[in-house]
């Protein structure tokens, strides 16, 4: 997916306006009261986080409780309370209002400019990069700047862990496999019949983040299926525009919930194919020729390129094998309570 390019005249003009602002902002109230001064003689663990959407805590909410439980707090830095969306779940504070010193540990998603901002500003914290959603095996633009003061890298499987040893320009052997947090609680699988479930990606861009290329075959192919009888249903994108599909059954549940209901899986390759996998649903990737992800995303599903080859591929489609499904998904079972741990001791390396 395409991550937004925030100017620096634009952080900068930002922060002059809403540095008076963010005090009185009750998410950034609740952030800086999280991470008040410690009594003397405690130990703390406090986790900021940064995202290649600078705004996308749905990429951190899996981990949440496991750092509660563990004693610590997270706090996602954002570059203002404009992508906030009203009850947040993770605590928010914007950069201009966070100071280096509240916190024990940064963790990055990636070497993108924002993570790479936050890195900057955040001196003498040591920083971790957890793979939380997936990107290109290609060097970051930011990799130079994020790569020294890494104390620690995971990510969720083998296959994720080549893809972001190549995007920090790391070696693979440093980075430790810790499974995804999200599939911690695996629903089982009890499809419906004649059940597809669409997961969508972002049709239009916005300030908060890209679109993905694709979008329109998606659309396409789910009116196509409801006509051939099968019963649509939509997991919907964090970012995604509701409105788009207001004619077929939204999963209020959740992708990831929802898709223990589906016969079948269509969608854009990206983030959630391994999670729906996982599960034992069979994936069908909607493919464009702009659409650039990593391989392992493509061949965990059969590709589909027309609307007439996605209605086909979906009556024929299949689960991975076990071997397949442990390359791209990792070890499942205390994932979050793995990775936190790695948070709370690369905490100690500062």
């Amino acid at each position: 997916m395409t991550m937004p390019h925030i100017a620096a005249s634009t952080l900068a003009s930002r922060r002059a306006v809403l540095a008076a602002l963010a005090s009185s902002a009750i998410l950034a109230g609740d952030a800086l009261a999280a991470n008040a001064a410690p009594r003397a003689g405690t130990r703390t663990f406090r986790v900021a986080v940064a995202t290649n959407e600078p705004w996308g805590t749905y990429h951190v909410a899996p981990v949440l409780d496991d750092v509660l439980a563990r004693g610590g707090t997270v706090t996602q830095i954002v570059p203002d309370l404009s992508g906030v969306k009203p009850g947040e779940k993770v605590p928010v504070l914007p950069l201009p209002a966070a100071r280096a010193q509240d916190f024990d540990l940064l963790v990055v998603n990636g070497a993108t400019e924002w993570p790479a901002t936050v890195v900057k500003a955040f001196t003498g914290v040591p920083v971790v990069a957890s793979s939380l959603a997936y990107l290109r095996a290609e060097l970051a633009p930011f990799a130079d700047v994020v790569r020294p003061r890494l104390v620690g890298v995971t990510a969720s499987s083998e296959a994720e862990r080549e893809t972001f040893a190549a995007h920090l320009g790391v070696k693979e052997q440093h980075i430790r496999i810790v499974g995804i947090p999200e599939l911690d609680t695996l629903p089982e699988w009890n499809p419906q019949p004649r059940t597809v479930l669409v997961l969508t990606s972002v049709t239009k861009s916005s300030t908060t983040g890209g679109s993905a290329p694709g979008t329109q075959l998606l659309l396409d192919s789910a009116h196509a299926l409801k006509a051939a009888g099968w019963h649509v249903l939509v997991g919907l994108h964090p970012r995604e525009d509701r409105s788009l599909w207001s004619g077929f059954e939204v999963a209020t549940e959740g992708s990831l919930a929802a898709s223990a209901r589906a016969e079948v899986a269509i969608g854009i390759p990206g983030s959630v194919f391994p999670k729906i996998a996982a599960v034992g649903v069979p994936l069908v990737a909607a493919l464009d020729p702009a659409l650039n992800v990593p391989q392992y995303l493509l061949d965990i599903a059969t590709p589909a390129w027309t609307v007439d080859q996605v209605v086909t591929a979906v009556e024929n489609a299949q689960p991975l094998d076990k071997k397949e499904l442990r390359e791209v998904v990792g070890p499942l079972g205390k994932a979050g309570r793995t990775l936190t741990q790695f948070w709370f001791a690369s905490s100690r390396r500062g």
